[in-house]
């Protein structure tokens, strides 16, 4: 894939499961990084994992933001310009998750929460990163989902979003595809990651439940999503973009069933 030396890599929600991967692969291939999640004690272990992999302090840029706030989206561009003054790859991989279904209590306080999170700080921060991508001819990988190719149950939200992440992935890999940039999506199935844990599912239950419903008859695992962020990233996906790679065992494939609008959550 060659090497991220003199790259600056940003990646949002990094300072847990796909996120926090990500950014160690991306490590070990010399980038520099800003990282940016809520949590900040999980966003220095973050850090601490980068900086283990041989990078110096100063190519580990931590930003404790929400990405639900618009001043909060704003700051972490102008923070990543100031310190590094370049930018080369943008990860949109922060997200969040509701069971959201169109009979449930709350359903718009939790659509507009999932909108505002999974799309609209996307859109913003694609927004400000956009001229710094282009001067650096670089490139822009969204972490979507298997709901932006199939429904999963009782995620109304969540599907919408993340179908409006795999439309907008397209639309702005045409528009920036004259500047020399790319964009791309990946779609995982049920990896395991701590997210699952807001739906009352440990690790043992999503891999369970994967492997009654993943043609490969298993969970995916964070690394297996993270390197294929990193291969969008790189050189050697120079001639790829506006393309949403499905990581799911299969599960795009096939239909759901009955049993599984019953058991999924």
């Amino acid at each position: 894939m060659g090497s991220f030396d003199g790259k600056v890599v940003l990646i949002t929600g990094a300072s847990s499961g796909i996120g926090a991967v990500t950014a160690v692969q991306f490590a070990e291939d010399g980038a520099s990084l800003v990282l940016v999640g809520r949590n900040e004690e999980r966003l220095g272990k973050s850090a601490q994992e980068c900086l283990s992999k041989g990078l110096s302090k100063d190519k580990v840029l931590t930003i404790k933001a929400d990405l639900a706030k618009e001043e909060d989206v704003q700051r972490i561009m102008d923070n990543t310009i100031k310190h590094f003054g370049r930018l080369d790859v943008l990860v949109n991989n922060a997200g969040v998750a509701y069971v959201t279904t169109i009979l449930g209590e709350n359903l718009m306080e939790r659509y507009d929460w999932t909108m505002n999170v999974n799309v609209r700080s996307v859109l913003h921060l694609s927004n400000l990163a956009a001229p710094h991508l282009i001067a650096t001819k670089g490139s822009i990988v969204n972490n979507s989902s298997i709901c932006g190719k199939r429904l999963e149950p009782y995620l109304l939200a969540y599907n919408l979003s993340k179908s409006a992440l795999d439309h907008f992935t397209r639309v702005t890999a045409v528009e920036l595809a004259s500047k020399g940039v790319r964009v791309n999506a990946v779609n995982p199935g049920n990896i395991v990651t701590p997210i699952h844990a807001i739906f009352g599912k440990d690790d043992d239950q999503v891999r369970e439940s994967a492997a009654k419903t993943h043609p490969l008859g298993r969970a995916g695992e964070s690394e297996e999503v993270a390197s294929v962020i990193k291969f969008l990233a790189s050189d050697a996906a120079s001639f790829i973009t506006g393309e949403t790679i499905s990581i799911d065992g299969g599960r795009h494939a096939i239909g759901i069933g009955p049993s599984l609008l019953i058991d999924f959550y």
